[in-house]
């Protein structure tokens, strides 16, 4: 489906306000403007945020008393959070924990979302495959010893991606498989080189520098380590050796050597292991669409199992923190309230569970979906953008993170995406994908982890150093484009607040049309000191900017009323 002309593009064209290229400098600012810099103002403030503030403080007359729902896509969520627990969408047609569907929409018990990924057991995934896995896992008996003239034209798109995938999987097994075996060996030693060198620093107070010198009094370097680690030989250079990157990479503590072992072990055994497969503790048929797998804990503490809903809670915290409390962050509105739909394990997203929580969301209500996660390979693409389709045929916008690669997502796969296999055709026109900015006017301005793409990245959005809620009413900086997509997400909630009777396919226009372009020079990401203008690297060449969108809002909704 390619995309359509909107009914008022002629009119956007027209009305388009003052967003010319600024030449722009940074200067220094509070450490309260840094938490929250993103909500700032150029003009007002010298800082490169979104202007939510600056909409805020001139609209005090005006009142919306809608509330809208936005759906995120994501991990679990602390749904107790001081500046979440409001926030949390209720759905009041479902009694709780009677195990009845009592509003007959194939889930039950849905209170507050789905746990897509929750076990047969009531548990919840910890662990899943990566997309190239799963890839290899599916067409290994399909393709292997194939060659390329053997196939048939309707299945040299799952061959290519096959080999494609193959590459990936034998690639990083071996990595990691070699990871968890140096771990293991610098964790079997690491008490007798801490013990070793106790005899020459009592205090333990050695630094990096003083280990150095110690491999000139024992006459031994790094290569010669590297050469004798495979045979565990336990000589002194080894030892030393083996505290260097400890302190280097865990800060010499056992805990966190410990620790990144156990992740590493459950990564080699689980994420990349083609035996291993999640969907056996889910108990779902994984070659069906179907209702009802999972369940309804989007908040588990379960006894034994990695708690994984910081991402969620963080990303939530950026749409819809409580603004009246005077605790933590301040969202976009306390009118927004949050679907926690769970399809996030330690691992990539199953295109089942995206394509089911999309049709979920849609069919319970929410406006807006927020997808900050990306991946590099998609086993049944064509699900996720049925599913799109079926969005924006009931007027739901998606919003998407392109991603944390520091790569071209025009030139390299990427996931869910609004385009065919081909990159020539869009799919839908009901689809954001936003890449991250920082707060410095310069050169690193396009943040240096953010995907990128003149053709297949919309817009950009502050997504570094941001400040958000994390578990157990804490709150932390943090840097991704999984931050930069909510931004856009509670500035389209936004605009629907005040004015509901817009279609999709013109709020995905306002916010585009609307943002800040900026005349700078950017490096960019990857690329070795390479530069090119700010306006190339997205298809827009533009940041989001609230205040601007919520005028341009006013204008073509009064427009329409006027018809």
């Amino acid at each position: 489906m390619k995309s359509q002309s909107l009914k008022y593009s002629y009119l956007i064209l027209i009305l388009i306000f003052s967003c010319k290229p600024t030449n722009v400098k940074l200067t220094d600012n509070t450490e309260t403007d840094l938490k929250i810099w993103y909500h700032k103002d150029y003009k007002r403030d010298n800082i490169p945020g979104i202007s939510l503030e600056k909409f805020l403080s001139k609209s005090k007359t005006l009142k919306s008393n809608n509330q809208i729902i936005v759906a995120v896509l994501d991990t679990q969520i602390d749904t107790n959070h001081e500046d979440l627990k409001s926030a949390i969408w209720v759905n009041t047609s479902e009694i709780p924990n009677n195990k009845i569907d009592d509003d007959k929409n194939g889930y039950i018990d849905d209170v507050n979302g789905w746990n897509f990924i929750g076990t047969k057991s009531g548990d919840y995934t910890v662990w899943g495959n990566f997309e190239y896995t799963r890839f290899v896992r599916e067409y290994t008996p399909i393709f292997k010893d194939k060659r390329r003239e053997e196939i048939t034209q309707n299945d040299v798109r799952n061959y290519d991606e096959y080999l494609r995938a193959l590459k990936y999987q034998d690639k990083w097994y071996v990595y990691y498989k070699n990871f968890l075996r140096s771990l293991k060996y610098r964790s079997s030693l690491y008490y007798t080189a801490k013990d070793t060198l106790k005899h020459y620093f009592p205090k333990e107070d050695y630094t990096i520098k003083q280990l150095d010198s110690m491999y000139t009094l024992h006459k031994i370097n790094d290569k010669t380590f590297k050469e004798r680690r495979d045979t565990d030989d336990r000589d002194f250079g080894a030892l030393i050796s083996i505290m260097k990157i400890t302190i280097e990479t865990e800060n010499n503590s056992i805990e966190k050597l410990e620790d990144k072992k156990t992740q590493i072990d459950s990564i080699t055994h689980k994420n990349v292991n083609i035996e291993y497969n999640e969907r056996i503790f889910i108990g779902d048929n994984e070659k069906v669409l179907e209702k009802g797998y999972g369940n309804g804990k989007i908040n588990s503490k379960l006894s034994g199992t990695r708690r994984l809903f910081g991402h969620s809670t963080k990303v939530s915290s950026i749409i819809a923190a409580n603004r009246n409390n005077n605790i933590g962050i301040k969202g976009f509105s306390d009118n927004i309230k949050i679907m926690p739909l769970s399809i996030s394990p330690s691992g990539d997203e199953n295109d089942k569970d995206v394509s089911m929580a999309i049709r979920y969301a849609v069919d319970n209500g929410a406006k807006v979906i927020n997808m900050s996660f990306m991946k590099e390979f998609s086993l049944h693409p064509e699900w996720v953008i049925e599913a799109m389709q079926y969005a924006e045929e009931h007027n739901v916008l998606l919003v998407h993170s392109s991603g944390n690669d520091s790569f071209s997502v025009d030139t390299n796969p990427a996931y869910p995406s609004d385009y065919y296999y081909d990159n020539k055709e869009e799919v839908c026109n009901n689809f954001i994908n936003v890449g991250s900015i920082s707060a410095k006017l310069d050169s690193t301005f396009v943040s240096s982890f953010s995907n990128y793409g003149k053709k297949n990245v919309d817009l950009f959005a502050p997504g570094d150093k941001i400040y958000s809620a994390v578990p157990e009413n804490k709150y932390t900086f943090d840097s991704g484009t999984s931050l930069a997509g909510p931004m856009v997400s509670g500035a389209a909630a936004l605009i629907w607040l005040y004015y509901p009777d817009l279609t999709v396919q013109e709020i995905k226009q306002i916010i585009l049309d609307s943002g800040t372009a900026y005349d700078i020079e950017v490096l960019i990401p990857s690329e070795k000191g390479k530069k090119t203008h700010f306006r190339e690297l997205s298809k827009t060449g533009k940041v989001l900017n609230v205040y601007n969108a919520m005028e341009l809002a006013k204008k073509i909704n009064k427009l329409k009323r006027s018809k």
